[in-house]
């Protein structure tokens, strides 16, 4: 099982850097191509649509073929192929649809890595695993600020995305050699998506699910290069990202203990989206604080938002035997698809707010609305610790 992990963690990092390598390359783009603002927010947005979309088929697939095949053969054929065509782009469609094969390719990774997990480890360290998991994937974030827009100037973005289609086109053939399916799945038993649907503590998990990582996630991967750059000016814009990325990498290894020690999964998770909100409110009540308090409120919102992998644990807990990877996988199209939809609402938003102090403003109070609505509702499952 390690050395499986171990690659499926390298293609994780892929899949975060992935997610949030927009925001540094937004003035190559907007330069070379003509992309506008709303252009990169609609790109950013298909790239978590086509993830959300492949949830379920991947789901089915976890289960049936095994993770193996459903990680190695998605992440190469789509994830290689999306960042190769990202490199000789034309025009905003091409960027479109590479977003769009890219998303595709990264869905598998994470899951076929919880569904040998789900059936490795006992229960009761899922969720520090799956923490750690994310924790190390993470690293992709990092990659995706300052080392890569050193990589852009030395090697130009087409260059760097080049590069990029390498790397995960290895990834994807160490994925085909070193990963091993488990052994048993399902207790000989082969769940289905009914299975999965018919579990009512589920309902009351996926609200959660859906809002719990889309601020960070939307801000890191969008709206913190825009924020900074016209707030406190462009040179400003890959330290503050690379200081929120810390801070997301630092939350997940946080988050992941937590369950074990203060025995509830929920009051976890509530206290810490509830913090988040709270964060997010005082930037809509003060926009531009100045340079290190808006830093640091950015880097909390990282901090906080990083309970995936809890959340993720406290659905597990729930899952009929069998139906592990449509399980996981439903769980994380909730999350992930709330990440695409809020990309795209967000847009707009701003837009309609008359962008500026003002846009920024609306997309701050949003987020924080739809984590305390999220909250709301997830107050009222039920606690799981195993």
């Amino acid at each position: 099982m390690g050395p499986g992990i171990a690659v499926l963690t390298l293609a994780y990092v892929l899949s975060q850097f992935y997610r949030a390598f927009l925001a540094v390359l937004a003035p190559d783009l907007t330069a070379d191509l003509g992309l506008t603002a709303a252009d990169l927010g609609r790109a950013s947005g298909i790239w978590f649509l086509s993830f959300a979309a492949m949830q379920l088929p991947v789901g089915w697939a976890l289960d049936r073929v095994g993770p193996r095949w459903t990680a190695g053969v998605l992440l190469g054929a789509a994830g290689g192929g999306g960042a190769a065509l990202l490199s000789v782009a034309g025009a905003a469609w091409h960027v479109d649809l590479a977003m769009a094969l890219i998303g595709a390719g990264c869905a598998p990774v994470l899951m076929a890595g919880y569904v040998i997990l789900a059936y490795g480890v006992r229960p009761a360290i899922f969720a520090t695993l799956a923490g750690a998991m994310v924790g190390v994937g993470s690293l992709g974030n990092i990659a995706a600020s300052v080392p890569l827009g050193w990589a852009a100037e030395v090697l130009g973005w087409r260059g760097a995305m080049q590069a990029l289609a390498g790397v995960t086109l290895a990834t994807a053939a160490g994925c085909l050699v070193l990963v091993r399916d488990p052994g048993v799945q399902g207790g000989g038993r082969r769940g289905s998506l009914l299975d999965v649907l018919r579990v009512p503590a589920l309902w009351l998990v996926l609200p959660m699910m859906l809002v719990n990582y889309a601020p960070a996630a939307g801000l890191r991967g969008l709206w913190a290069g825009p924020y900074v750059a016209q707030g406190y000016g462009p040179a400003h814009v890959g330290m503050v990202t690379l200081v929120m990325g810390l801070a997301m990498i630092a939350g997940n290894f946080a988050y992941a203990p937590l369950d074990r020690i203060f025995g509830t999964r929920k009051g976890v998770v509530l206290t810490g989206n509830l913090a988040g909100a709270a964060v997010l409110a005082g930037l809509w009540w003060v926009p531009l604080p100045g340079l290190v308090v808006s830093t640091a409120a950015l880097a909390a919102v990282g901090f906080l938002g990083a309970s995936y992998a809890m959340c993720m644990a406290h659905g597990r807990a729930f899952l009929p035997p069998g139906s592990v990877g449509r399980g996981v996988t439903l769980l994380n199209l909730f999350s992930i698809g709330g990440v695409g939809i809020m990309q795209f609402a967000t847009a707009p938003l701003f837009d309609a707010a008359g962008g500026g102090e003002a846009g920024f403003r609306a997309i701050f109070g949003v987020f924080a609305l739809i984590l305390v609505a999220g909250c709301a509702i997830y107050a009222f499952a039920p606690d799981s610790t195993d």
